[in-house]
């Protein structure tokens, strides 16, 4: 059976939707939550972001963003390196890189003037026990970014750190 493995996740967030979709397009700001290295720049239309990580295992994961679609306050479309496998937080070992790309599309909602739903659908893993695997990871990473947004944005917190 051959199937297109994606995930979807979703988090309301209690701010207007200009200050959520800035809040993951500005590097400064993501770098407050989320891309524990820092990120090498916005997340603009035909650009390749790096992403870093240094609290991941023992050493920086680096994710080249291959950013594909930006419309202000409504879409960020991005493909990144598929990830195989979990990661394995008592040993720090990373998942593998499935020598591919999955297409991550994060969408913003406005609910009313002062709330914003985020959903990000990551997708195009390979129907294998591994691809299955790194789905896993990357919908527990991705659920685990919309809380994180959501602490940054509404109480001023880095609910990331110490998480790995």
């Amino acid at each position: 059976m051959n199937m297109d493995l994606r995930f979807t996740v979703q988090t309301k967030i209690q701010k207007p939707i200009g200050e959520v979709f800035d809040a993951v397009y500005n590097p400064k700001k993501l770098s407050s939550y989320f891309t524990s290295g820092g990120a090498d720049g916005p997340l603009d239309e035909g650009k390749t972001v790096l992403w870093k990580f240094n609290d991941v295992g023992d050493k920086i994961v680096s994710a080249p963003v291959k950013v594909q679609k930006v419309v202000r306050n409504k879409l960020i479309r991005f493909s990144w390196e598929a990830s195989e496998g979990l990661f394995d937080p008592k040993t720090g070992s990373i998942p593998e890189s499935g020598g591919y790309d999955t297409v991550v599309e994060m969408s913003f909602e406005p609910l009313n003037a002062k709330e914003t739903l985020v959903k990000i659908v990551e997708g195009k893993w390979r129907s294998t026990e591994a691809g299955l695997q790194g789905s896993y990871g990357n919908c527990q990473g991705w659920m685990q970014m919309t809380c994180c947004l959501k602490a940054y944005l509404e109480y001023g917190i880095n609910l990331r750190k110490g998480s790995f």
